[in-house]
């Protein structure tokens, strides 16, 4: 009977010990959980937590997002590397992922003493590890300004430079008084009279913006818009037109058309020389509509590479007429024609628009966009991925990068002048073909 009353007397406690034990279990596994995920939903994150977010993101955009495929092993070994390099020490990661990586990025940061330097630490890395892709160099971490910067030499924008101050001209200043100060500036630093070392550049800086505020649509478009224009052009023969298509801006197919149709109406215009040379790329988006007017419309003009997949690219829009007449056609290339100005090259030798005479071009063929980062480090400073994320193929569907593009006729052989003849027997075509490339 005394046994009986002490169970009924336990009944009550263990009752209590059974949803004690149940409520930490309870506890303790939210807490391994919550260690699982990463804490990724924690209101109140640790200062690692911060410079860890903003390195994994960068790590996952890299993974999603480069040209090339990229494993966890490969990659933290990069950072691994980068770490390396900014602590001056050997590093051990315990494993090859994710969990290894952060494990030592948490260690490295306790050692720093302020944000500061965390911030520092870690923007540094990111960049480190982005420059070390392949190719090198060509994807970073980019600032604000970097990216403002950027966008501006694609819009081919120069914030730094009034054209109007190179002429010393007022901004309402006619024609005739902009024609006027630049015949002055011009005889005042010509290369041949003056000889002092910031002639040359000083000379070229005059005809640029003379080739500007002279002619009334570039002019207008650069007052409204900053936009200086990206083609210059000139008829060097009653028979030949010469374009020189320096940059790719948003700007450029306008350009291009109201160009062509200026000299529409000349009698007898059947040459065409489209100069490539030394021109950097810049607008990749606008290809498929540049090359339509050559090359026809729905025509598939270049391919992209990316992780291992081929993306075909067609062009956007259909002949120019004002194109259509030009029946002998030069393209010229050099060691400077690179990215978009590239694939142009390569697209137009693909389609036998015309001969392509010159050197082999540079050689980059990388793709880059910019990816905005959402983990920032400070709300006054903002980062972002510049990543190379594709690269072009030419039109043997070989790999620009570190190619080029060959010419149909290379002018490094002694023998150039007479391929030429054999595709063109016109000797004014040839003579100035010989011209444009003698005169830059």
């Amino acid at each position: 009977m005394v046994k009986k009353n002490n169970l009924l007397r336990l009944k009550p406690i263990l009752k209590i010990l059974i949803v004690v034990f149940i409520f930490l279990s309870g506890i303790a596994f939210s807490y391994y959980i919550g260690l699982k995920k990463g804490y990724k939903n924690n209101p109140n994150p640790t200062q690692e937590d911060k410079y860890t977010s903003f390195i994994f993101e960068v790590y996952d955009k890299i993974q999603e997002n480069y040209w090339d495929k990229i494993n966890d092993q490969q990659l933290t070994d990069l950072y691994k590397l980068g770490i390396e390099k900014l602590t001056s020490q050997p590093q051990d990661l315990k494993s090859d992922d994710r969990e290894g990586l952060k494990n030592l990025l948490i260690k490295e940061l306790k050692n720093i003493d302020s944000e500061e330097k965390k911030k520092e630490f870690v923007v540094s890395l990111a960049d480190i590890v982005l420059a070390n892709l392949k190719p090198f160099g060509r994807s970073r971490l980019y600032s604000q300004k970097q990216e403002q910067d950027l966008k501006n030499s694609v819009q081919n924008i120069n914030p730094d430079i009034d054209q109007y101050d190179i002429l010393e001209v007022d901004k309402n200043a006619s024609l005739n008084q902009i024609e006027k100060n630049y015949q002055v500036k011009k005889e005042e630093w010509n290369p041949e009279t003056n000889k002092s070392p910031e002639a040359e550049q000083k000379y070229q800086e005059i005809e640029k913006a003379h080739e500007i505020l002279s002619n009334p649509d570039n002019r207008t478009i650069y007052d409204q818009t900053g936009v200086e224009p990206t083609i210059s052009y000139k008829l060097i023969r009653p028979t030949i037109f010469y374009i020189h298509l320096i940059k790719f801006s948003p700007t450029s197919f306008d350009e291009l058309k109201r160009i062509t149709e200026e000299v529409d109406n000349v009698d007898g215009l059947d040459s065409l020389i489209l100069d490539l040379r030394d021109n950097v790329g810049g607008a990749i988006d606008l290809l498929p509509y540049i090359l339509g007017p050559f090359i026809g419309p729905d025509q598939y003009a270049y391919q992209f590479f990316h992780q291992g997949e081929k993306t075909d690219f067609k062009t956007k829009t259909g002949w120019l007429p004002s194109l259509v007449r030009y029946k002998k056609v030069m393209i010229l290339i050099n060691e400077n024609t690179q990215s978009s100005a590239e694939l142009m090259a390569a697209s137009l030798k693909k389609y036998h628009v015309g001969v392509v005479v010159g050197t082999p071009t540079k050689g980059w063929g990388t793709i880059e966009k910019i990816y905005p980062l959402e983990n920032q480090l400070t709300d006054k400073e903002k980062f972002s991925l510049f990543l190379v994320h594709h690269l072009s193929l030419r039109d043997d569907n070989q790999p620009i990068e570190g190619i080029g593009v060959e010419p149909n006729i290379n002018i490094s052989d002694s023998n150039w002048e007479q391929e030429l003849y054999s595709y063109f027997n016109y000797s004014d075509l040839v003579e100035a073909t010989k011209e444009a490339l003698t005169s830059n």
